[in-house]
């Protein structure tokens, strides 16, 4: 495999890019069909009456489930760009990753109860930690470094990414919901099948057949050493919890709550002590720390899209519309619809101001407060009428509409910010802690979503869109002294 050719940056073939894009862009359209149309109906799934193929759970742990799923998914591509990295290079990774998420898929398309359930986590996880940081790295390995089509290429690349979220819980969610569970998650698997095919085809276009930082022979075996240790450690854990009657899906829930929570705290306290990062670089680091609460607190509101509104979605929204029936699953495509129209809005907006547009911490600021308020729109059903009557789609729609104004603010501004910001030896490893932000919100989301039920629907919307609310206050409030930490950043 290590023979195929490298792609040449000049090439071109695919809307003036380099072919290469067109199979990468086909492998995260498909990745995210299968994801996202396995996300679609989880939660159905999960809480539904087993007589109708559900596991039938409780909507609480369900919904805590499905932020913990999320959370292991963010957390995974830290290990995933390792072992790219260190031992199979990226084009290898991207393909033994596709192959997992498949065979998660198949895990779920048969019924299995919860030992398929937790089976399909650990492939899915472990494959999208593998393909998602690496083919993204990939896309930007077509081009060379003064190639002034790369951010076009991205945003080629990114439009991928949102068509398969878009057309997912149509086809899956729809097979899912009114003809059979499994047979949804089948469909999943078949997509991503599709993506492997057509990236095996293609791949001899791309580079990162060979890792870039391979592991010396001398490594190998203290690599090795650490694995065995820690997978001794792990297995050791379980036994006892296992004699001790503790080994339950509560105790799997809290866990990933701790770890999610303190994977990024350590990641930055490193950084900040060591000596490769000099006082300018520590000054930028201290300002990035607020930034990165306030990011993890936009998702907390953000991420629960495919739990507390999913489950809204099912049981609190009108569905009837001109005779027919809509599918709870097909709102999972509002999130990339507003993404599509919203992403090149705030583009050229940014463009239009140019330096009269407000500084990072103000944009935060702006996307907490309106992360916050879709929430608080999300009250309004419940306040105004009662959580007895099925409530309008488009609070809903409007909801989405909001949240999604709020991460144009956010999430684009913070990738930009992390890159400016990280010290210079430590460039990847931030950007994999801007990717912890969505882990630890999914990791905090698993505790606060089995708050929610239709009693207390009215305070958990207001209080948890409040609460976020607030902190964009605070935000905004520090945004000068963030502002003369990052050091001449903007």
């Amino acid at each position: 495999m290590d023979e195929l050719p490298t792609v040449s940056p000049p090439s071109k073939g695919f809307f003036g890019h380099p072919r290469g894009l067109a199979t990468l862009f086909f492998t995260e359209m498909w990745e995210r069909f299968s994801y996202y149309g396995m996300s679609a109906i989880l939660l159905y799934y999960l809480y539904d009456q087993t007589a109708n193929g559900g596991l039938g759970l409780d909507k609480p742990t369900s919904s805590a489930l499905v932020s913990i799923y999320g959370s292991l998914v963010f957390m995974s591509g830290i290990l995933g760009g390792w072992v790219a990295d260190r031992l199979l290079g990226m084009r290898r990774a991207v393909f033994g990753g596709g192959v997992l998420i498949m065979c998660g898929h198949l895990a779920l398309a048969v019924p299995g109860g919860l030992p398929a359930l937790l089976v399909s986590m650990l492939l899915i996880v472990t494959g999208t930690g593998l393909l998602k940081p690496n083919v993204s790295s990939l896309v930007g390995e077509l081009y060379a470094a003064d190639d002034n089509r790369r951010d076009a290429g991205f945003s080629i690349f990114y439009m991928g990414i949102n068509l398969g979220a878009f057309v997912a819980p149509y086809l899956v969610g729809t097979l899912g919901q009114q003809v059979d569970y499994h047979l949804g998650f089948g469909l999943a698997a078949i997509g991503m099948a599709a993506g492997l095919v057509q990236y095996a085809r293609g791949r001899g276009r791309l580079a990162g057949s060979a890792p870039t930082n391979p592991l010396r022979m001398d490594e190998r075996r203290q690599v090795a050493i650490r694995a065995i240790g820690g997978a001794v450690v792990v297995a050791v854990a379980l036994v006892a919890l296992g004699v001790a009657g503790g080994l339950t899906v509560k105790t799997l829930i809290n866990t990933i709550t701790v770890l999610s929570v303190v994977l990024p705290v350590g990641y930055v306290i490193m950084m900040l002590r060591s000596p490769r990062t000099d006082a300018v670089e520590r000054s930028r680091l201290i300002a990035y720390i607020p930034l990165f609460i306030g990011a993890v607190c936009y998702w907390v509101v953000n991420e629960q899209s495919g739990s507390v509104l999913a489950q809204f979605a099912d049981t609190r929204t009108d569905l009837e519309a001109f005779g027919f029936t809509i599918p709870s699953s097909w709102f999972q495509s509002l999130n990339p619809i507003a993404t599509l129209i919203l992403a090149p809005t705030f583009a050229w907006l940014w463009i239009r101001l140019g330096d009269r547009q407000p500084t990072t911490p103000r944009k935060f600021s702006a996307g907490l407060a309106l992360g916050g308020a879709s929430f608080v729109l999300m009250a309004g059903p419940g306040l105004l009428f009662g959580v007895d009557v099925p409530a309008s789609p488009w609070w809903l729609a409007a909801s989405y509409f909001v949240v999604i104004c709020g991460s144009m603010c956010l999430s684009p501004v913070g990738l930009s910010a992390t890159t400016k910001l990280a010290p210079r030896a430590f460039l990847a490893q931030m950007m994999s802690l801007w990717f912890l932000a969505s882990a630890a919100a999914e990791g905090i989301n698993a505790q606060v979503v089995q708050w929610y039920r239709p009693e207390t629907e009215v305070g958990y919307f207001a209080g948890v869109g409040a609460a976020v609310m607030a902190i964009g206050g605070v935000m905004f409030l520090i945004a000068p002294w963030i502002h003369r930490r990052m050091s001449g950043i903007n």
